[in-house]
């Protein structure tokens, strides 16, 4: 049994597992895990995505895949948003940031979304995802070193950021600007580098732990109870994503 899992910057190539059933493939993209399910993996894993200025992956793909028998994993990061809204339809989410967008906690893209430098150089971080702030803001506040009005205050100024201006020192910098208090923050600034929580990272590496006892387990094909439209869109989105095909090699 074989996974093809599409990450980026949530779990970067020097934290992926050796594990030849696995295939590792960029964050997706409008399309591609649609093409990925045609080599009938056990399991498609689903973390980054591009978006805004590239289509996203379509809801209609994945339902699609999971009609074929697919067991389709989301965590982290789109796979996270994706995973909260199938759910009902049988896609598998796992952790704390898929939970949240599950039970309504957090409705925002903009919650998971970073810049990052290119695949060639292990996608590098240049902005701060707001799941991981936040998650880093309530272990600073359990650890003592924030009280809660001025955690809260911090959460809503990072919040306030537009995604791609997004970081620890850009919100610090708008606190300072506020007038907050200099010792809480610097006392956070020096707790940050050993504190900082990288929530998309470890709910990845979750779902990836998830996908591996699932393929050890050698579950059936996933049976749906739905069935899937077969609209007229539908069949064209399928030729075109054809036309742009990806090479997907079933590991064995």
């Amino acid at each position: 049994m074989s996974a093809v899992i599409f990450a980026g910057p949530s779990l970067p190539p020097l934290l992926r597992p050796s594990d030849p059933s696995l295939q590792w493939l960029p964050p997706v993209r409008q399309g591609e895990l649609y093409r990925a399910a045609l080599a009938r993996p056990a399991v498609i894993g689903l973390v980054d995505g591009y978006f805004e200025v590239v289509p996203t992956v379509w809801h209609k793909e994945i339902l699609w895949a999971m009609a074929q028998g697919i067991h389709i994993f989301g965590s982290a990061s789109i796979g996270a948003l994706r995973a909260a809204e199938l759910a009902p339809f049988g896609m598998t989410g796992v952790g704390r940031i898929y939970e949240d967008f599950r039970d309504g906690m957090l409705e925002d893209d903009d919650e998971v979304a970073v810049l990052h430098g290119p695949e060639a150089l292990g996608y590098p971080a240049i902005t701060e995802a707001m799941v991981n702030i936040r998650a880093t803001l309530a272990a600073a506040l359990a650890a003592g070193v924030l009280a809660s009005p001025l955690a809260e205050t911090l959460t809503r100024i990072a919040k306030a950021l537009f995604y791609k201006e997004r970081s620890y020192k850009a919100m610090l910098d708008a606190a300072a600007a506020d007038g907050l208090p200099a010792r809480p923050l610097e006392d956070f600034a020096a707790w940050l580098p050993q504190g900082r929580v990288d929530q998309k990272r470890l709910d990845a590496e979750a779902m990836v732990a998830a996908i591996r006892a699932h393929l050890a387990a050698a579950p059936p094909p996933l049976r749906v109870t739905w069935e899937l439209a077969d609209t007229a869109a539908w069949r064209e989105a399928r030729r075109r994503a054809e036309e742009h095909g990806v090479e997907v090699n079933t590991p064995r």
